[in-house]
């Protein structure tokens, strides 16, 4: 792609208050030219609080709008002209999916159909070399693959789909739409699967902030079985960082799989954030002696996948992408910035959310 696209473009970002997408517009003005503007329909998981360092920023935009609305997506779409959409707004939480699948299927099924119909229609109207230059960067996850037989296999871009939750399916769903999109009517798309983010700014009903925000209230800090299921922990800037490389080098109609590199059961990371804030906050809730003494064992949710793990040497090889931080590093920065930004988790949790346990299957 040319330096027109990685340097001056519009890039249109759904779901930019999110967690990830947060992390991909507070990167898209501090390091690159671009405009952006961030689509976002501000649901429970959506908080303009995560970009008050860009909000007043010349190049950054806020259209409050819903991905499943096809007037509000072709007149965003027509004003502002970008040469780039980034697909990241969705319905993320699989213990949400289990207890409302409904959601689910209309935010990241239909939304992204809506989506692509309006960008289709917009890339329709471009000269051949802006077409050329266009890109829908669909932002997905490796949760399509279901889980891992062993412990030494991983998720390659060939892999088979196999979603477990109604959350995987939908997802698996958005997929298949984009590469049809691409295949039947040319629409220039890249397609990028991840691992599991943390770092900044994550909505507190995920495992890493839950655990951080309980045990210093010195509430329950509550594991899925035994905690044996095993995830690839990927930092939310080295994906941020990730997407732009994919969405700037990446070829279209081509999928990515982004991963960490860093492999950990879930119940070492729960230990990993006790063991951190006896360093950095051994001031405990009263009668508390150990963080670690929190830890609370409960019944698994339906459909628990085992093991996730990403081969991201595609990436690597052809695009040069590699994760800057260890989970030792990121996790460590991840544990600071909650006890530095206490008042932001208090603020994101206005009653609709109270760290109450989700997806019980009932």
């Amino acid at each position: 792609m040319s330096l027109t696209m990685k340097e001056r473009n519009t890039i249109l970002v759904t779901g930019g208050a999110g967690f990830i997408g947060s992390a991909v517009v507070r990167y898209l003005i501090n390091e690159t030219e671009h405009t952006v503007v961030n689509v976002d329909k501000l649901t429970y998981a959506g908080n303009l609080e995560s970009l008050k360092s860009v909000a007043s920023h010349s190049r950054y935009h806020f259209v409050k709008a819903d991905i499943c609305d096809n007037d509000s997506m072709m007149k965003v779409i027509r004003e502002f002209k970008p040469g780039a959409i980034m697909h990241l707004a969705a319905e993320s939480h699989v213990d949400r999916s289990i207890d409302g699948p409904a959601a689910f299927i209309q935010t990241n099924i239909v939304g992204t159909y809506v989506l692509l119909e309006a960008a289709r229609d917009y890339w329709n109207t471009l000269h051949d070399a802006e077409k050329g230059q266009f890109r829908f960067h669909h932002i997905s996850t490796d949760e399509v693959y279901g889980d891992l037989e062993n412990d030494t296999d991983l998720f390659s871009e060939t892999t088979s789909y196999a979603p477990s939750s109604p959350y995987s399916a939908s997802k698996a769903s958005s997929d298949h739409l984009v590469r049809s999109w691409y295949r039947t009517y040319g629409l220039p798309v890249v397609l990028t699967n991840c691992s599991n983010n943390y770092g900044p700014y994550h909505f507190p009903e995920k495992l890493i902030p839950l655990v951080i925000l309980n045990a210093l209230e010195g509430k329950d800090l509550p594991v899925y079985g035994q905690g044996q299921q095993i995830r690839d922990w990927l930092y939310v800037e080295d994906h941020a960082r990730a997407l732009y490389t994919v969405l700037t080098e990446g070829k279209a109609g081509e999928t990515y799989n982004i991963g960490g590199h860093n492999e950990k059961r879930n119940i070492d990371v729960v230990k990993t954030i006790c063991e951190l804030l006896e360093e950095l906050a051994p001031k405990k809730p009263d009668g508390l002696k150990r963080y670690s003494d929190l830890i609370t064992f409960v019944s698994d949710r339906p459909g628990h996948d085992r093991r996730y793990a990403i081969d991201a040497s595609k990436i690597q090889k052809a695009l040069g992408w590699v994760p800057e931080e260890s989970f030792e590093t990121g996790i460590r920065k991840t544990v600071k910035w909650y006890l530095d930004n206490l008042e932001w988790c208090r603020h994101v949790q206005d009653g609709s959310y109270q760290r109450e346990r989700l997806g019980v299957g009932e």
